[in-house]
C-alpha cells in the first residue's frame, strides 16, 4: 500500500470541466435575452423631460410631452389660487385639496388626458373653451375640470392624473 495521497480519476476532472464550461455557455447565451428585457435608449431617454418654465406669463397654459403624454403646465394667478382653494371639497366630485394636487401654489402640472376614455381636454390654447369651471372642457363626452384639474361635471371617473416632477430651480421644471 502507498502512503502518497491519491490524485482524483481523469474522469471526475473531465466532468468538473465539462460542467464548467457548459455553465458558462450557458449564461452567455442567456445574457442577450436578459439584457433585451432593458428599456431601449429611446424609452430612457423619454422618461424625463425638463421643461424651461422662465418664459410662461401669469393665466398662460403651456403643453409639452411626457412619455408620449402631453403634460398641461400651467402658471396661475394669485386670484385664480384663492378661488379654486375657497371653493369646498364638497363641490367636487373626487374631493382632492388643491394643496395635495400641486408642489408650488402657483404651478399646476398635470397630464392633459381625460380620465374617461382617454380624449384631450380643451382649454390649453387661447379661444379654447375652458369649461364652466375655469379649467378644461372634453368635447368627447363632456366632462368638466376646474383649474386645479379636479372632475366637476361629466362622464370622468376622476380627477386629471398628476405626473412626477420636482423644480430643479425656479426655472426648470423634471418631469419623471
Amino acid at each position: 500500500m502507498s502512503t502518497f495521497p491519491q490524485s482524483p480519476p481523469r474522469r471526475d476532472f473531465l466532468l468538473i470541466g465539462t460542467a464548467a464550461v457548459g455553465v458558462t455557455g450557458s449564461a452567455m447565451a442567456l445574457w442577450p435575452f436578459i439584457d433585451s428585457m432593458n428599456p431601449a435608449a429611446d424609452v430612457k431617454a423619454l422618461a424625463t423631460t425638463e421643461v424651461d418654465i422662465a418664459p410662461i406669463e401669469i393665466g398662460q397654459r403651456i403643453t409639452v410631452v411626457w412619455r408620449g403624454k402631453p403634460v398641461f403646465i400651467v402658471l396661475r394667478s394669485e386670484e385664480e389660487i384663492r378661488r379654486i382653494r375657497d371653493e369646498s371639497l364638497d363641490l367636487v366630485r373626487v374631493p382632492e385639496a388643491d394643496e395635495d394636487r400641486v408642489q408650488k401654489a402657483e404651478w399646476l402640472v398635470a397630464i392633459g388626458i381625460c380620465t374617461h376614455l382617454g380624449c384631450i381636454p380643451l382649454g390649453q390654447k387661447p379661444g379654447d373653451p375652458l369649461g364652466e369651471y375655469g379649467g378644461w372642457f372634453c368635447p368627447c363626452h363632456g366632462s368638466h375640470y376646474d383649474g386645479s384639474g379636479r372632475i366637476r361635471k361629466g362622464p370622468a371617473p376622476r380627477n386629471l392624473d398628476i405626473p412626477p416632477y420636482t423644480f430643479k430651480s425656479d426655472e426648470l421644471i423634471a418631469i419623471g
